[in-house]
């Protein structure tokens, strides 16, 4: 959408990243008890520095996540820590619903200028 970015500025793109890293987290915590499994993250300031230097949300992902190295390690290989997940997931998700909710009032401003009220 052509003049979103004047319009909404970098909150569409930070709910975006915070979609993905949501995602991410909530893989590691569905695969907590997989064998093997490496649980991943998404450095989320590292993600939203790239965007300033214009880089595609694929190179972005690709460059700012990464597995997380755990705290103990479990004997099957498995990276997950599912109370460190748990919260993360929970910080996340209250990030991602205020630039939701940041974004939603740009939205019903918008609509209100056009309305004329």
């Amino acid at each position: 959408m052509p003049g979103a970015d004047k319009i909404f500025g970098i909150h569409g793109t930070a709910l975006a990243l915070r979609s993905q890293r949501l995602n991410m987290l909530a893989s590691n915590i569905a695969n907590a008890g997989t064998p093997g499994y490496k649980a991943r993250d998404l450095d989320f300031e590292k993600a939203m520095a790239m965007t300033d230097q214009g880089k595609s949300m694929s190179q972005i992902m690709a460059t700012s996540s990464g597995y997380r190295t755990p705290l103990q390690p479990s004997m099957d290989g498995n990276t997950v820590e599912l109370s460190t997940e748990q919260t993360l997931f929970a910080e996340n998700a209250v990030q991602y619903r205020t630039t939701l909710s940041f974004l939603e009032s740009r939205v019903n401003g918008i609509k209100r200028a056009l309305k004329g009220e």
